[in-house]
């Protein structure tokens, strides 16, 4: 299941661009490196090639998250595919009110925005993918007719010679097309060549030779390389490298099974001239040459005769050790490369006196130091720098109580919090499971439990699940209300449907009805009695959890902010927004088929800041963390009272949509 989300889709692309365009460079230097070996080596560092820029994407997003500072220049940070987030504001017109009373004082009105300019660069590149992919399926639909309707060749004996000779040992079909046709090959599993019906009038060592040419593709499997090359040629249909590695492939692929006609022992001279005359009087099809290998193509021409007449030219095909290696060291350089992330902004500096604070910590033997300093450096999304304070606070605990004691397990778990908003979920789990096995059946192990549940839902283990849910219920009471809603998931999950809504029921029954908690498991629940076709009951739910959030909402109690708060009207303008950071969608969320809508009060500052943020409607399992983390991050153009710039007071919708 995958949920939309522009810009990080745009970050996926941008990624595979510029990565597709360093691995196409590589083989074009390898491919010149390598211009006296045969045709056949560098055909195969073409087709290699051609593999390697087509999986990049998959590996890209399946692929644990390879931090390098330096690549942030020109790769995007990694960002999870989520839905789109909507900016809003609200109008606050009166000298000094609260962000609270100014969501209930008027009507929303959305902020405006640049234009989406990053959305139609990728709608342009999708349009090109599928023009490209029609005319690809058209060519093959045109080629799977031709095969239904063509006659056998009528030559099967010099067929079968020729195919012994090239060590072909499963039969191959050659079937007679229309008259004027080019021959060619088509065909991944069955391979097939296609002759022209002209071939009745040829001469036995022109019938040869033609043959002798499509078996030899046949032999080296050019019917599947060649939609493998034209596959990366489609997806990477705009950038010119990618035509210059097809045009180069196809010339290779050529040369490669002349080369082999040509170590059967045909003459170059006869062979160019049957070539010549094959070219200038058969006509290949433009559809079909989208999925078929032709014979010949007039463009090439010229420089295939060159090479079948030079004497002096490397005709030896590779073995499968070339094959191996070639394969080995692109996955070297694919692998890593599809891994690499940018940090999504400049590198992060660890502080000079970190170090310091370490050593004066340690010497204290006080770990809330560095705990707290992490905090901060949290704030300021210095992610590097919390990590060695909490390792470091981590190993105090450790000297001062031991590596079994809950203190130890309590530093284990900030840790764990720590990779777990930074997004290195195996790093997190690891962390949460020895924080488990360090805290056994004390209440602190409930966090830790309830997160291995989540996690070992999302791999499909439904049974070690429950069993975390149901350690973290018994270790800590408090959790019984949540744990009993994941419970219900993982029923709903293996479509035990009865006990799941026992569980859903319960959870509820074990909630204060106006917590977040309870407004949680109402959403979830209500997902579910959509899905059993129950819409008038979900719908109660919805107005329960609303009710709920409303009164929640109406209890918030506004910060206070820096200098009067203006709402906008008359002579305030609205602020504007100038850069926006997508919210992640957290894990559990997703886990749970959790959606809605996240609602924040701010104060948009005349720094182009938002603070004071506050959760009006929330959603839980994760979701109003990660909307004000995105929010955090956005820059505004500040809003102004007589032209100059004031802080303005705004409510912010966060829209988290599952598709």
């Amino acid at each position: 299941m995958l949920v939309w989300n522009e810009t990080a889709w745009f970050s996926i692309c941008i990624g595979a661009a510029l990565k597709s365009t360093a691995v196409l460079g590589v083989a074009w230097l390898a491919a010149n490196l390598f211009h006296r070996r045969s045709a056949a080596a560098r055909h195969l560092i073409w087709t290699v090639a051609a593999a390697a820029v087509l999986a990049l994407p998959f590996l890209s997003i399946s692929l644990p998250a390879l931090r390098v500072p330096a690549a942030a220049v020109l790769l995007p940070g990694s960002t999870s595919v989520l839905d789109h987030a909507t900016a809003s504001g609200s109008p606050n017109p009166g000298a000094s009110s609260s962000a609270a009373q100014s969501n209930a004082a008027g009507s929303v009105k959305t902020i405006a925005s640049r234009p989406d300019w990053k959305k139609w660069l990728m709608l342009l590149w999708a349009a090109g993918v599928a023009a490209a992919l029609a005319r690809m399926l058209a060519g093959c639909a045109a080629m799977w007719r031709v095969r239904r309707f063509a006659k056998p060749f009528s030559d099967r004996g010099l067929c079968g010679a020729l195919s012994k000779a090239l060590g072909i040992r499963r039969p191959v079909d050659v079937l007679e097309t229309e008259r004027g046709g080019m021959p060619m090959t088509f065909g991944v599993l069955q391979p097939a060549i296609f002759m022209p019906a002209d071939y009745a009038g040829w001469s036995q060592e022109r019938r040869r030779v033609v043959l002798l040419h499509e078996l030899a593709h046949v032999r080296r499997g050019d019917a599947a390389t060649h939609l493998l090359a034209r596959m990366a040629l489609t997806f990477y249909w705009w950038n010119p490298l990618a035509w210059t590695a097809w045009r180069e492939f196809l010339k290779e692929r050529e040369r490669a099974a002349d080369d082999l006609v040509l170590n059967a022992g045909t003459r170059a001279s006869e062979y160019a001239s049957h070539l010549l005359a094959v070219a200038r009087t058969m006509q290949g099809s433009p559809v079909m040459g989208w999925a078929a290998v032709a014979m010949a193509r007039r463009s090439q021409l010229e420089n295939r005769l060159l090479a079948i007449l030079d004497s002096g030219i490397n005709r030896k095909t590779p073995g499968r050790a070339w094959a191996l290696v070639a394969t080995l060291l692109a996955a070297g350089l694919v692998v890593p490369l599809a891994a690499v992330r940018g940090q999504g902004g400049q590198a992060e500096a660890i502080p000079a006196d970190v170090d310091a604070a370490i050593r004066a910590a340690h010497a204290q033997k006080n770990h809330e130091i560095l705990e707290n300093a992490a905090k901060e450096a949290q704030k300021l999304r210095q992610y590097d720098t919390a990590q060695r304070l909490l390792e470091s606070a981590v190993a105090i605990r450790g000297e001062v109580s031991g590596q079994q004691s809950v203190e130890y397990g309590v530093g284990l778990l900030k840790l764990a919090d720590l990779e777990r908003k930074r997004g290195t979920n195996t790093s997190a789990e690891a962390f949460y499971t020895k924080a488990a096995q360090v805290l056994g059946d004390r209440p602190e192990a409930a966090r830790a439990l309830m997160y291995l549940g989540t996690a070992s839902l999302m791999k499909k283990d439904f049974p070690q699940a429950m069993d975390f849910f149901q350690h973290a219920q018994r270790v800590d009471p408090t959790q019984a209300g949540p744990a009993s809603m994941w419970m219900a998931v993982v029923r709903q999950r293996e479509q035990n449907m009865d006990e799941a809504e026992a569980l859903y029921k319960s959870a509820l029954s074990l909630e204060d009805p106006k917590s977040p908690g309870a407004i949680t498991t109402m959403k979830v629940y209500a997902q579910f009695l959509r899905q059993q076709g129950r819409a008038d009951e979900a719908s109660e739910l919805d107005t329960r959890a609303a009710a709920a959030q409303k009164a929640n909402a109406a209890q918030v109690t506004a910060r206070s902010g820096s200098g009067t708060v203006y709402r906008i009207g008359g002579d305030v303008s609205a602020p504007r927004v100038l850069q926006k950071v997508e919210p992640e969608y957290s894990d559990e969320a997703r886990a749970a088929l959790l959606a809605g809508t996240v609602v924040i009060s701010v104060e948009i500052g005349t720094d182009g800041l938002a603070h004071n943020p506050q959760v009006l409607r929330e959603l839980g399992l994760g979701l109003d963390e990660k909307a004000l983390d995105a929010i955090s991050q956005w820059r505004f153009e500040p809003g102004t009272r007589g032209g100059q710039p004031v802080n303005v007071a705004a409510t912010i919708e966060i829209n988290f949509r599952l598709l």
